[in-house]
């Protein structure tokens, strides 16, 4: 069952706000109050957290949720307002300070050395009984009662690169106990984890807080939010717009206590006959960075007005796939890459865009945008020798300039002008800049990855309309996000990746979260160890 499936999953009785409730509160931070230059971050935030509960922080990116908890971790002091723990005022000057009080931290980008085992890597940073030697077979007996007793099943002894990505968040976790945490804080927890190992995760987290403990959730995935939560605080701007219960509220009046506005959460998508196959994929062989198969043998259509959406767990070729289709990645012998009839598997990346070619990197700041550039100088970045930007061998400024304006008008981009850094804006903001100039070029296939990671919920409605729209004009759309929802709410057809492989491809109409879930976990049909039927043909 997923998590879509059980919004009431063995909540605590830590009662809705106002209603009395005689549940011990461990964490009380009252009229948090933080400026920067420029910026107020934090506007007399209140939020208490009870034992044995899960409370959940959401806001967009820059609502201040990350400046309240580096105040509670010791990374920021306060102007205004304090943190009482257990009732007693609470001066935390470091993150040191802050585990030996109790509090945790799992974070969204896992503080772990894949080189090390589970157990070197609980172990670093702790006093050892053996003094300057790490005493690691106690670590190890440690690591098996906190996995036993929490059903975080982890083998001490195995090096962290080995690990799935639901097996690496089981150490974080185990990391936080070990250190004797009573207050956790999961800073976007299941931004990389399949359905069936969010379940899992959601089953540990309620075994903790029956023990009494409690647990500071911020995520972005709405139903997520309502499927775990026993409260739910929302930030805006820096203020709390609201605090509520998930039987009391909906995904639209979330979404809407964080935007300021109603927000559409599903993209519409009207029927659109699909044209001519414009991308063909044939026998696709990349090498990873190691020098290993990333991606073996894909085969794969996307016609024209149509978009593939490509599922599956961070790690399984769909970078590579990416990459070897814009050309940032070479392929082996063999490989075809066919753009509206043409064989570019060995083109360069200049070629492919004159054939037709669109790329969002999912990289925005390494390969999509330069962060010293304006935004100007960022909107014309791949078509600067353009001939409606030269002039007589030189860049006609008034052209760009012109070009630029009306981009970031038609986009929606907020900037203070077009000559601002692209450092400066959100990352909202920048993906849209990068969209705008990829669409500019009209491209016939468009190769669209994690289009909106990091995004807020704003920026990701406006993403989301403009791949449906360049849909209806005949578009063919390849995209990899991260989100399964995302790829299941945008994609005409859904094709699964595992190991480099694509392992099934499914018709957005017959898409079903956990069915899709185990393919992407590598479990196929009960009868045999072998993959699905593929379907490249739409």
């Amino acid at each position: 069952m997923s998590t879509m499936d059980q919004p009431d999953i063995a909540k605590s009785d830590a009662g809705s706000p106002g209603s009395g409730s005689t549940v011990p509160v461990m964490l009380e931070m009252k009229g948090i109050t933080k400026r920067f230059p420029g910026v107020l971050a934090n506007s007399g935030v209140d939020l208490d957290v009870r034992e044995g509960e899960v409370h959940t922080l959401l806001g967009e990116n820059g609502a201040g949720k990350s400046t309240l908890m580096k105040i509670l971790f010791g990374l920021y002091r306060p102007d205004e307002g304090e943190v009482l723990y257990r009732g007693e005022k609470l001066v935390i000057t470091s993150p040191s300070e802050a585990i030996d009080a109790g509090i945790g931290m799992v974070h969204q980008h896992f503080m772990l050395v894949p080189t090390l085992t589970v157990a070197e890597n609980v172990a670093l940073g702790l006093k050892s009984s053996r003094g300057v030697l790490t005493d690691l077979a106690a670590v190890s007996k440690r690591i098996t009662e906190i996995s036993e007793a929490h059903g975080l099943h982890v083998d001490p002894a195995v090096e962290v690169w080995r690990l799935s990505v639901g097996e690496r968040q089981r150490v974080e976790i185990i990391k936080a106990l070990y250190r004797n945490a009573k207050l956790l804080v999961l800073d976007e927890p299941t931004a990389v984890l399949t359905p069936q190992e969010v379940d899992d995760l959601f089953v540990i987290l309620r075994r903790m807080t029956a023990e009494g403990r409690g647990l500071i959730f911020i995520s972005h995935k709405l139903h997520e939010v309502m499927a775990l939560s026993d409260r739910i605080t929302v930030l805006r701007n820096g203020r709390v717009t609201g605090q509520t219960v998930p039987a009391e509220t909906s995904r639209e009046q979330l979404a809407e206590m964080m935007v300021g506005r109603a927000v559409k959460l599903t993209p519409d998508r009207p029927p659109v006959d699909a044209g001519v196959p414009r991308l063909v994929i044939r026998d696709l062989r990349v090498s990873g960075d190691r020098g290993t198969g990333a991606v073996e043998g894909v085969d794969l259509d996307v016609c024209g007005g149509e978009i593939v959406g490509i599922a599956g767990v961070s790690g399984n070729g769909q970078r590579e796939l990416a990459e070897a289709v814009a050309g940032l990645r070479p392929t082996q012998a063999g490989s075809h890459i066919m753009l509206n009839d043409t064989d570019i598997a060995r083109c360069d990346t200049r070629t492919r865009r004159d054939l037709g070619l669109g790329y969002v990197s999912e990289e925005r700041m390494t390969d999509g945008a330069i962060a010293e550039f304006s935004v100007r100088e960022n909107l014309i970045l791949v078509d600067h020798g353009a001939e409606k930007f030269t002039k007589r061998g030189l860049l006609n400024f008034k052209a760009i300039r012109e070009q630029s304006e009306a981009l970031v008008k038609r986009f929606a981009v907020k900037t203070p002008s077009i000559d601002t850094p692209a450092a400066s804006l959100s990352g909202g903001n920048i993906q849209k800049v990068i969209l705008a100039r990829e669409l500019s070029a009209e491209p016939t296939v468009m190769v669209v990855a994690q289009p909106t990671r990091g995004v807020d919920i704003g920026s990701a409605e406006y993403i989301h309309s403009q791949l449906i729209a360049q849909r209806g004009v005949g578009t063919a759309t390849l995209l990899i996000p991260e989100d399964l929802d995302e790829v299941i709410g945008l994609s005409d057809r859904i094709a699964v990746m595992f190991e480099g492989k694509v392992v099934a491809v499914i018709p957005s109409e017959e898409a079903e979260r956990d069915k899709i879930g185990l393919l992407m976990a590598g479990v196929f049909d009960d009868e045999s160890d072998e993959p699905a039927e593929v379907v490249a043909e739409p």
